[in-house]
């Protein structure tokens, strides 16, 4: 993917939330980044300016509404209006970690869906479409009237996981919580492997008395989730399956926030390896154990082919060799 785009009218532009998965897409698209600055004024309100010409233009932003996630969502809606306003031809907003996510639902009464609110002021602001990465509920691309790209992380670890031999029988692919069991299932329908799933007797933060539905004993078990935050329910599931005789665990997230002291709840447990995407690109301290794997290859792609009219479909089941 190193053809020139210059002459194609489109143009990628990075915020300041995750430069260095920005920068990777580039070389990977063969698409420079565009020239802008943004800045927070001593109230912090922010300014961003574009320095050089988008007018008729197909503009891809890069940006992930990760902490903090007000002020780098903010950022974006400011840049969609700063390119509107320049005459873009069109906005494509990528989200490799799509913050808010996580509230696609009236859980409790009187709670917002706060999901479906920053949809809208997406939508509103003017974007033309959406590429994202793992959203948290597939539901959530309904929120929008627009078109939503979900790619899929798991493809990419399983090809890790090939490397390492974490394939067959003898492994199992574990989710933390019964709400996780289709993502679970994709790794392992992958990986040719069993599913289990931990269950606990109180849904509660604390998670004490989580029991295994599914064998594990003499396994090596992934665990796998969407979105990795504190890395208590990553922790106590490791300890579970230690103690339901799994020989070695291992874990898998799509994005890795890492937040509240996550590294050393992670370093301390029986976790051989966490694997995560650069979705994020994180302030707080990294477990040990991390291991990252690029998605810019995967993004680059998805981009090219929209700007070329091309069928998404063949990325849902990509391989980092497949250009």
């Amino acid at each position: 993917m190193t053809q020139d785009y210059a002459d194609k009218q489109i143009k990628l532009f990075s915020l300041t939330s995750n430069l260095p998965i920005a920068q990777k897409i580039s070389e990977a698209s063969g698409i420079k980044l565009g020239k802008i600055s943004s800045r927070q004024f001593s109230d912090g309100e922010i300014m961003i300016n574009i320095e050089e010409t988008v007018r008729g233009d197909d503009i891809y932003i890069i940006q992930s509404t990760s902490f903090p996630v007000n002020n780098n969502l903010w950022e974006l809606l400011i840049m969609v209006d700063a390119c509107k306003r320049a005459s873009a031809n069109t906005v494509t907003v990528v989200l490799p970690y799509f913050g808010y996510s996580r509230q696609d639902r009236v859980a409790h009464s009187r709670e917002p869906i706060t999901a479906k609110l920053v949809a809208n002021m997406l939508t509103k602001a003017g974007i033309d479409r959406v590429v994202t990465l793992d959203l948290h509920a597939v539901q959530v691309q309904g929120f929008f009237d627009i078109p939503v790209d979900n790619l899929f992380t798991v493809p990419l670890f399983t090809e890790h996981y090939a490397q390492k031999g974490l394939v067959g029988e003898d492994v199992v692919v574990v989710s933390p919580k019964n709400s996780g069991i289709k993502r679970a299932r994709s790794l392992a329908e992958h990986l040719n492997s069993p599913i289990a799933i931990i269950d606990y007797a109180q849904d509660d933060s604390e998670r004490e008395e989580g029991y295994i539905i599914g064998d594990v004993e003499g396994k090596k078990a992934i665990i796998i989730d969407d979105i990795l935050n504190t890395g208590k329910t990553f922790a106590e599931a490791a300890k579970i399956l230690e103690r339901g005789g799994a020989t070695e665990v291992y874990a898998v997230a799509s994005h890795g926030l890492f937040a509240g002291g996550a590294a050393d709840v992670l370093n301390a447990a029986p976790i051989k390896e966490i694997l995560v995407s650069d979705s994020v690109k994180t302030i707080n301290p990294v477990p040990q154990k991390v291991t990252y794997i690029s998605a810019s290859d995967l993004i680059a792609e998805a981009i090219i082919r929209i700007h070329e009219r091309r069928p998404l479909s063949p990325l849902f089941s990509y391989q980092a060799n497949e250009k």
